[in-house]
């Protein structure tokens, strides 16, 4: 098929500088967990996205000297040659499909905590890092701006060297250069604070100079935060944002325009909980009302339409992505080949960043099981190897762990039987997206669904089963297929098991009118009463996701945490606005409490923290602390369950207890995948169904095979010999 010509605009090639992007897709920076340490990891994720049509490909934020190291996050790094030499296998992989190298130069002041460098950051003024924790700055005198500016130059020409088409001066997330342009980091009084044009000295300048090294072979760009969305007193778009372009538009080739800070840089990076598509089009649209050079802008933009009018309305030129790139690598070319139903649309839940924020690479993504595993594992996202078997494959359960496993192996020419009792592919998916914010993460499961139909034409013994009596191990071992995938999911703990007691809660029981689990409060088949109060043992989203719902629909809604809630959502960047919510809500939080036992109508908790702070040998039997005597009682009118989840592998248990049946049923291999084998994440439940899929004719697919890992071996050099190679198992 061809594009649609209303899409045209899209893929018309834009000067930047010297250099021409081939169309207006563009990946901007962005975290994997690569850096410079894992060359083949770095190469082979940008490249695929070359590949796969867009037209730039940056690197991850990249230190330009040891003054800014991000450990325990992952940066790339462009401190030597070593670094020069492993970047530029990113480069050479990026132009052998067309497409430009970018780099993100990086000098981040006080919120660089140099936890491995052990160095000094300088900033501005000095000031205690709102993001870090204890990481101060020192001031810098003129001899230490001088000195960091030659920094930035001397990293722009080791980019230059490593094959990079685009230099950035990055600016953005409340780094370096932006610290000086903003009075709330800036507390200077000569010629570098102040007004406006002393505080825009430091970015210009360095502008300036870099461009002077490197502009005649590079094109320079700057990433800027037109709008660090706190009002008066930080940089607002119509104030100092346009009015700085204004007096850098001669410096620059291209503006990266995003908006936010670095404390709360969700707000750029907008989860689909609390932003839609284009979310940043606001503030990003008076760029081009100052700007003679090209506008990039951000807002996860996945829909052609959402594209095409942001170019055609002049809101900005280039449609820059992070996030849409994970989930597809091949949107453009899906784009420009007719096939927008193709698209693995990103669903914005921020899983990605999680693992940044929490510094264990590699990144992964819900839609994208491939994400992280292109060079490790030799995963493409649209290769499969195709069998030669004909091996038929049963997948009990079409959640987000069967139907990618049932997927994978229609696209690898399997015969594939995909089993559920629901009336709809995707698991428990089906209930989250009735979730205030939720309703995007149903992309994941309407991908799934759409290519399964797709492909279930293409081979007429395959079939989708929904809606059926749940299958015995009987009907299991009986059904014909040779190969067997169990996915039959994870279900909320009914006696109050949980993390912390690993024990049922003692009165705790979902079958009584009054207590329910998640599950149950989605069926709506039981009354909820005016006082709720929401038991938690769950560090992520589900406890203040009921609070939101159920505080909507009227009731008063008490959280009790034993465990700091939402804990994961700071990691995927909703925190600060879901705690704002529950807050506007007038949501109630007792946090640091837990249940000691439940009776009709209420609760007793107890602080955790009451059994005093001394403890001592007291003899056999005998705890080492004081007794806790903070134990109290709460009233209910209604008590859920949000204690822990437990798999459904009930099916699988007894076919493994029946192995020795299998082969007299030309059964080969039952294999157990997602929350079924052990509860996890959407993304983590995916990959675990992709990859059993991807490997189903190894010896044992239970189990991984080894990956490929990027290490220093001892004794070796630091710059290597031999030859990179990226290869793909299809």
């Amino acid at each position: 098929m061809a594009r649609d010509p209303k899409h045209d605009i899209l893929f018309e090639p834009i000067q930047i500088g010297p250099k021409t992007l081939r169309n207006r897709f563009y990946q901007v920076p962005h975290c994997i967990g690569a850096g410079s340490d894992k060359p083949g990891f770095q190469a082979a994720h940008r490249s695929l996205k070359a590949e796969g049509g867009w037209a730039a490909l940056n690197t991850e934020y990249c230190s330009i000297h040891p003054e800014s190291d991000d450990t325990m996050r992952l940066s790339a790094r462009i401190w030597d040659e070593g670094d020069v030499r492993n970047l530029k296998a990113m480069t050479d992989e990026v132009h052998k499909h067309g497409a430009l190298a970018g780099v993100e130069l990086w000098y981040g002041g006080a919120h660089a905590p140099n936890l491995e460098s052990r160095a000094t950051s300088r900033g501005p003024s000095q000031y205690a890092s709102e993001f870090e924790t204890l990481s101060y700055c020192k001031e810098m005198d003129h001899a230490d701006i001088k000195q960091v500016q030659q920094y930035y130059v001397d990293a722009a020409i080791r980019a230059r060297d490593a094959g990079f088409d685009i230099v950035y001066v990055y600016g953005a997330h409340s780094y370096l250069p932006l610290q000086f342009l903003n009075p709330y980091y800036n507390k200077r009084t000569d010629e570098y604070g102040g007004s406006l044009e002393n505080r825009a000295r430091f970015w210009l300048e360095t502008l300036e100079q870099v461009r002077a090294a490197v502009g005649k072979d590079c094109a320079i760009a700057t990433r800027f935060a037109i709008d660090t969305i706190y009002g008066p007193g930080q940089i607002e778009a119509e104030v100092d944002g346009m009015a700085f372009i204004k007096l850098a538009d001669h410096l620059v080739d291209l503006w990266d325009v995003d908006v936010g800070d670095i404390a709360e840089w969700g707000e750029d990076a907008g989860p689909s909980r609390f932003y839609q598509q284009g979310h940043q089009i606001p503030w990003t649209k008076f760029v081009k009302q100052v700007s003679k050079k090209p506008v990039l802008g951000v807002g996860r933009f996945t829909d052609p339409e959402k594209m095409t009018e942001i170019v055609t309305k002049g809101y900005a030129d280039i449609i820059g992505a992070a996030r849409p790139s994970i989930s597809d690598p091949f949107l453009p070319n899906k784009i420009n080949e007719g096939r927008v139903d193709d698209i693995r649309v990103c669903i914005g839940c921020n899983v990605c960043i999680s693992r940044w924020e929490i510094g264990g690479p590699p990144m992964i993504c819900t839609q994208n099981a491939t994400a992280g595993e292109e060079y490790r594992r030799g995963w493409h996202p649209e290769k499969f190897r195709q069998t030669k078997s004909s091996d038929a494959v049963l997948v009990v359960g079409a959640g987000p762990s069967g139907a990618e496993a049932a997927r994978v192996l229609m696209e690898s020419n399997y015969v594939v039987h995909l089993y559920d009792t629901a009336e709809k592919i995707g698991g428990h998916i089906n209930s989250l997206v009735g979730l205030p914010g939720l309703g995007e993460w149903g992309y994941h499961r309407d991908y799934r669904e759409t290519q399964l139909n797709k492909l279930v034409k293409k081979n007429k013994d395959s079939q989708i089963a929904l809606s059926q009596k749940p299958l015995t191990a009987d009907d299991v071992l009986e059904y014909g297929a040779e190969k067997v995938i169990i996915a039959t999911g994870s279900s909320w703990n009914t006696d109050g098991n949980n993390c912390l007691s690993h024990e049922a809660i003692p009165g705790a029981d979902a079958s009584l009118p009054d207590q329910l689990t998640p599950e149950q409060v989605f069926a709506g088949k039981k009354a909820i009463g005016k006082r709720v109060v929401i038991l938690n043992a769950d560090s992520y989203f589900m406890a203040p996701s009921l609070a939101e719902k159920l505080a909507l629909e009227g009731h008063e809604v008490t959280i009790v945490s034993g465990v700091h809630l939402a804990k994961y959502m700071e990691f995927t960047l909703e925190y600060p606005n879901m705690m704002r919510r529950l807050h506007e809500l007038n949501v109630e939080e007792i946090g640091s409490h837990f249940c000691s036992r439940i009776e009709p109508g209420r609760m007793e908790i107890y602080n955790q923290y009451g059994d005093g702070s001394k403890r001592s040998y007291r003899g056999p039997g005998v705890p080492p602390r004081d007794p806790n005597k903070t134990h109290h009682w709460i009233e209910y009118d209604s008590l859920v369950l949000v204690t822990g989840r437990h798999s459904e592998c009930e099916l699988f248990n007894e076919l493994k207890a029946r192995e020795s049946e299998w082969a007299e049923n030309d059964i080969k291999g039952i294999y157990l995948v997602g929350d079924a084998e052990a509860p996890r994440l959407i993304a983590d439940a995916t990959f675990s169904g992709h990859r059993v899929a991807r490997e189903i004719e190894e010896a044992n697919p239970q189990f991984a095979l080894p990956y490929k890992r990027e290490v220093a071996t001892w004794g070796a050099p630091h710059m290597p010999g031999g030859e990179f190679k990226i290869e793909y198992k299809v």
